[in-house]
């Protein structure tokens, strides 16, 4: 089990990054030669990226909830994440085109994608009582005190007053 770190923390992430969430919803189980597959195709991915941290990817989370599967990602660059989607010598090309082959728009499998592009400081976070998650898994950790007490503070709109008093 991950170390619950017993204090509140926030992250600290320089620059600018991409939060990229991806998905599919097998729409008929009983189709397993058409989304087992496409299930199959990111834990590829996500080894490969793995083991190529130059290619940009700062963290990865897959979440399951049949008939749902996504996977939570954090990139350092939307052009590291372009590169390595159209990348000839990569998992996910090949994996893309083997979908729109096998399954196009017949509806046996869906598949989605949102993209989100965060400037640098425009983001702000907070974890009590959690292990390493979400963002701080990309960035660095750090107390939420001072002006990263609150969330205005955290993005740098105060100097971290403005947050309620604890009871």
């Amino acid at each position: 089990m991950t170390a619950i770190i017993p204090e509140r923390m926030t992250v600290k992430l320089e620059g600018d990054f991409v939060v990229f969430l991806i998905g599919m919803r097998v729409n008929r189980w009983w189709k397993v030669w058409k989304w087992a597959p496409v299930a199959a195709a990111m834990p590829r991915m996500l080894t490969e990226l793995g083991r190529h941290p130059e290619l940009g990817l700062l963290h990865a989370r897959t979440f399951f909830g049949f008939p749902n599967i996504f996977v939570l990602q954090y990139w350092r660059s939307f052009e590291a994440l372009h590169a390595y989607a159209t990348a000839k010598d990569r998992a996910h090309l090949p994996a893309w085109r083997e979908f729109n082959r096998a399954v196009a728009t017949n509806g046996d499998v869906g598949i989605w994608h949102e993209t989100f592009l965060v400037k640098d400081g425009q983001h702000e976070s907070v974890y009590a009582n959690m292990p390493r998650w979400g963002l701080a898994m990309a960035g660095e950790p750090v107390p939420a005190a001072g002006q990263r007490r609150s969330a205005k503070g955290r993005l740098g709109r105060s100097e971290g007053q403005d947050h309620p008093p604890e009871a």
